[in-house]
């Protein structure tokens, strides 16, 4: 694979990812959707098609990483980081395109709940006044969610170490199963399996902190709501914002290990 074949499938890989990732978030979240309310395990089946659509537009051009996390850990197997660089890059900004493509599929809808007084404003919804917004930018704003993860309850060792765990299960379904016989990529099952993961993932580990279990699946998306005109958006939390990057990196650099020490 050359390093324009992997940006570029990286790039288009990750947009793809994002975009039906967000895309089901959006659905959920936002008032005039017709799937508003169509709860975690619409999420969590929405995320793992996305991974599995993802994997097979890419894996022919980059073998469909979409991950820092899945790279860092194929790198540890492999002991190979010369393209590691080349996969981050195409990683964020496939991430960040995504995002933006949410926003356009979904303007209205976030237009109507970003204006509506009962979302935005009146008795017991996020109030709007001087001093709250500048509370909301220390925080998360109301469609954040669309864009990035966020815990339940905010415990940074624990917040951690779910994203750990949780991308540590990935990534070890992905080395042990994933990758071919040849190690350029997701098999034809390999990519169908590894979306089963994630729906596996988002189903039994999702609930502490939303499973990133990727780190640029929730820093692209949250460098996008910071930047875009979304009326009343609140805050995008980036006191928080370390924790979906680190957390998944760590378990993808363990799982490498692991797979070296038992597996190789």
């Amino acid at each position: 694979m050359s390093s324009s074949d992997i940006f570029i499938g990286e790039t288009i890989g990750t947009a793809i990812l994002i975009l039906l990732g967000g895309g089901v978030c959006a659905a959920v979240t936002l008032k005039a959707s017709k799937a508003r309310n169509a709860g975690w395990v619409a999420i969590a089946l929405g995320w793992g098609f996305a991974v599995m659509t993802a994997a097979y537009i890419s894996g022919p051009l980059s073998g469909a990483h979409l991950n820092p996390a899945v790279t860092v850990g194929i790198a540890i197997k492999d002991g190979d980081w010369s393209n590691t660089p080349t996969y981050f890059a195409g990683q964020i900004l496939g991430a960040m395109i995504g995002a933006v493509l949410v926003w356009i599929a979904y303007y209205g809808q976030f237009q109507a709940h970003l204006t509506d007084r009962e979302i935005v404003g009146g008795p017991g919804a996020q109030d709007t006044t001087a001093k709250s917004v500048e509370a909301q930018e220390k925080g998360a704003g109301p469609v954040l969610g669309v864009f990035s993860t966020g815990p339940e309850i905010r415990h940074t060792v624990q917040n951690l170490a779910t994203e750990i765990i949780g991308t540590f299960v990935l990534l070890l379904a992905i080395l042990t199963q994933g990758l071919n016989d040849e190690g350029n990529g997701l098999g034809i099952l390999g990519a169908l399996i590894t979306g089963f993961v994630v729906v596996s993932i988002g189903l039994s580990l999702g609930g502490p902190t939303g499973y990133a279990i990727n780190p640029v699946r929730d820093l692209g998306p949250r460098i996008v709501h910071a930047l875009l005109p979304l009326p009343n958006k609140g805050g995008s939390d980036w006191s928080y914002a370390w924790i979906p990057v680190v957390g998944p990196l760590v378990g993808g650099a363990i799982a490498g290990g692991v797979y070296n020490v038992a597996f190789a």
